[in-house]
């Protein structure tokens, strides 16, 4: 019976593009440590950057391929020396010699004047390899294995001079023909006259299309035009450039000395003498002029030395597109051929991996460009580190005796007429027709969680929030400006994604303050300039709740000093160091203003400074407010239950107004 025809699958690494079956790109690692160094200071191009550079808990990054890359180039550098193809002359000479001895030993028919003058030239046979061969040019062998050894090293040194310029010829040519090598002269001979042409400017695209048609085969990176032909042969003239710039001067007379016999003629070392000259003129850009220190164990021939070059020249470029650091340099510059070769597939994978994770990044609406061509966080990206740093803070909250559940929206209340994502924990109605809308604009007859949208309510007690914070050259000194930060921003996620009612206001106050987007405060760098202005803080404060008449104020201050400037009436700043009464009586002041409009008001009281501690304390009862002293890492925590607290009781009238009580 006969057996089936079986077809053989085979499967190789996917290197056309994209691998259309890789995941998606999980941005949540990055975005949450891009976001960190944006608070830190960083402008969010660096801090990509950054991302990128150090890679995540599961990918590389360009500093480990940049690693992989140095250290690739120094185990060329280090274990290979370039002696290769002296060596290799050497042994088969001494074959060669050997050889004839024992013929001459064993011809016992031969003349023993003839014997002993052939024995004499054997013994003084100069230690220099290119003399001896030259000397032994005109030797008449008496053992036809010692000549075909001979004869070996002049097709070496011409196959090795050939594979300086043209990759794989050594291979190519060996065992060699006498019309290969007449075809080969023809084609060294054309290709200087094509060479000729371009410089001359008279050289055509059919010129050189009949050139490839005739000697494509010596060329099998199939070039398409004279200029990708240009390219490749004067890299690879270079690299054989810089292998003999890297020689001792003794190995470059013997291996000058011992070209002029390649297949035993000047005749190839005169025509690619001219294609150097030719390379030269054509691309002066190339590095005709480095060297390298080779002082490995491993001899490399001309060929291999000057592929070796190659490499090197490969791994510089890698190094500098890893870089990064030119101008407009992106990733897609990587050279991931090079990469492959050089490194392997696997670090084609991490590279693409970084591509894909860069793309996604300016493309998924996280980052934006500005009118300055920087890279801006956009809102999007801002809810999402948001919420990042407000789960976070809610995990601390929760740890906390007596703490709330910062998902709860609105409790005790009214629909707002406006509906969210469902989140885990929500307990509110869903808002079928948004569902079901989501749905079909999937193209999908079932609904996925990420489908549901549920309705917000409203407490029927609104908050009108001013979080004040400290933005003074103490803050940023003590370690304090990050954690400054993310206060700001868990409690805008919390009082956009939760709250919507409630009207918070940023205010960052130093020398003087000034009302903040959040988008502003979190991309602020540290100020390095001396100055607490509250005065100024609270005035802003105090004009944000009259702005909201029918909302109940909440006062929430963060600082780690206390007042030294005030706003003055022309608007100038008014500084000085220790305290000045005037500043010290403006900010209270300002504060009995809130009292009267009926703040609720929390000081969050950072560090131990007993100047401080006096005055917050002075200040927080006279206001009949509350002082809360936390760790810096706790800061978050503590404003978010102090806002929660405050709004739990507002919603079931605990507060209110100074005339409602």
């Amino acid at each position: 019976m006969a057996r089936p025809n079986r077809r053989l699958a085979r499967y190789t690494t996917y290197t056309d593009g994209p691998d259309p079956l890789a995941p998606p790109v999980d941005l949540a690692e990055a975005l949450d440590a891009i976001g960190a160094d944006v608070m830190a200071g960083s402008s969010p191009e660096r801090a990509m950057r950054e991302f990128l550079r150090r890679g995540g808990q599961d990918r590389a990054g360009l500093d480990e391929l940049a690693r992989r890359v140095a250290e690739r180039r120094r185990a060329l550098t280090r274990e290979n020396n370039l002696d290769g193809t002296l060596q290799q002359v050497k042994e088969l000479l001494d074959r060669a010699v050997l050889a004839e001895r024992k013929q001459l030993a064993r011809d016992v028919d031969m003349d023993e004047g003839d014997r002993a003058l052939a024995q004499l030239q054997l013994d003084n046979l100069p230690s220099s390899p290119a003399a001896a061969v030259n000397e032994l040019n005109g030797y008449d062998w008496r053992s036809r294995e010692a000549r075909a050894e001979f004869d070996k090293i002049k097709d070496l040194l011409g196959r090795e001079v050939l594979d300086q310029r043209f990759a794989g010829m050594k291979q190519a040519l060996e065992n060699a023909t006498d019309d290969d090598r007449a075809a080969l002269n023809e084609m060294l001979a054309d290709l200087n006259g094509l060479l000729d042409a371009r410089k001359q400017g008279t050289d055509t695209q059919e010129q050189f299309d009949d050139f490839m048609a005739k000697h494509g085969e010596y060329f099998p990176e199939d070039p398409q035009n004279l200029d990708e032909l240009l390219d490749a042969l004067a890299q690879r003239a270079a690299a054989a450039q810089r292998t003999r710039n890297s020689m001792t001067q003794e190995q470059r007379d013997e291996l000058d000395a011992l070209a002029q016999q390649a297949f035993g003629s000047s005749d190839l070392m005169d025509a690619l003498g001219q294609l150097d000259d030719n390379l030269r003129a054509l691309r002066p850009g190339e590095d005709w002029g480095g060297s390298e220190r080779m002082d490995g164990q491993n001899g490399l021939g001309l060929g291999d030395g000057t592929g070796v070059f190659q490499d090197l020249a490969d791994l510089d470029a890698l190094a500098d597109q890893l870089a990064q650091s030119y101008e407009g340099s992106q990733l897609d510059d990587l050279d991931l051929e090079k990469l492959s070769r050089q490194l392997g597939s696997d670090a084609v994978v991490d590279a693409r991996t970084l591509q894909r994770l860069e793309k996604a990044l300016r493309d998924s609406g996280t980052m934006r460009r500005g009118s300055d061509g920087q890279l801006l966080l956009t809102p999007k990206a801002m809810r999402q580190l948001g919420k990042a740093v407000l789960k976070a803070v809610a995990d601390s909250v929760s740890g906390r005796q007596g703490g709330h559940d910062v998902r709860r929206s609105g409790a005790a209340g009214e629909p707002s007429g406006s509906t969210r994502q469902w989140a885990f924990g929500d307990t509110e109605p869903w808002d079928v027709s948004r569902t079901i809308t989501n749905a079909l604009a999937r193209g999908s007859r079932t609904i996925q969680v990420d489908d549901v949208e549920i309705q917000e309510t409203e407490a029927r007690t609104q908050a009108c929030v001013a979080l004040l914070v400290d933005t003074s050259f103490s803050m940023a000194m003590e370690g304090r400006w990050v954690p400054m930060k993310r206060t700001a921003l868990a409690l805008h996620t919390l009082v956009t994604t939760r709250f919507r009612g409630d009207n918070l206001q940023l205010i960052g106050f130093g020398r003087s303050a000034s009302v903040m987007q959040i988008e502003e405060l979190v991309g602020l760098d540290e100020k390095w300039e001396k100055g607490t202005n509250l005065h100024h803080a609270l005035l802003l404060a105090n004009r944000h709740f009259r702005k909201h008449p029918n909302a109940q104020p909440v006062l929430l201050v963060v600082t780690d000093g206390e007042p030294t400037s005030h706003l003055q009436p022309d608007g100038e700043v008014f500084f000085d160091y220790p305290p000045n009464p005037v500043t010290i009586a403006l900010a209270v002041r300002e504060l009995d203003g809130s009292m009267r409009l009926g703040a609720r008001t929390t000081f969050f009281r950072l560090g131990d400074d007993p100047g401080l501690a006096r005055f917050v304390d002075a200040m927080a009862k006279r206001a009949g407010g509350t002082v809360v002293t936390p760790e810096t890492d706790d800061l978050g925590a503590a404003v978010i239950d102090s806002y929660l607290s405050s709004r739990r009781n507002g919603a079931f009238g605990g507060w209110g107004r100074d005339d409602e009580w």
